[in-house]
């Protein structure tokens, strides 16, 4: 198996999500929800995400709820977490940033 399709052991999801605390393990994903400060700078954040996750080809699910973009990732074809999920999250972090910084 690749090495990015290589599930990743406990002790290095404890450790990424203790770096990015907003990130959450839930029901075998990280999942996080970003409230961006209007709707249109949430759409941008979704599209600089589907950007990055296009050049990866790996791709969240995400969820829009007015402000609030809710990512979840897992890589499927690996049945687990990998490093293309918290690859994509922290690139998803710097993203947000970006936006943010732009409104």
């Amino acid at each position: 198996m690749a090495p990015n399709l290589t599930v990743l052991a406990p002790e290095a999801l404890q450790s990424f999500l203790s770096q990015h605390p907003e990130w959450k393990h839930e029901g075998g994903m990280i999942r996080r929800t970003y409230e961006a400060p209007s709707f249109l700078a949430g759409i941008a954040f979704v599209e600089k995400v589907a950007q990055a996750a296009e050049k990866a080809d790996h791709h969240p699910d995400i969820d829009i709820r007015w402000r609030k973009v809710t990512l979840a990732l897992v890589t499927h074809d690996a049945g687990g977490l990998t490093a293309r999920d918290t690859g994509l999250a922290t690139e998803a972090d710097r993203l947000f940033v970006e936006v943010a910084r732009a409104q």
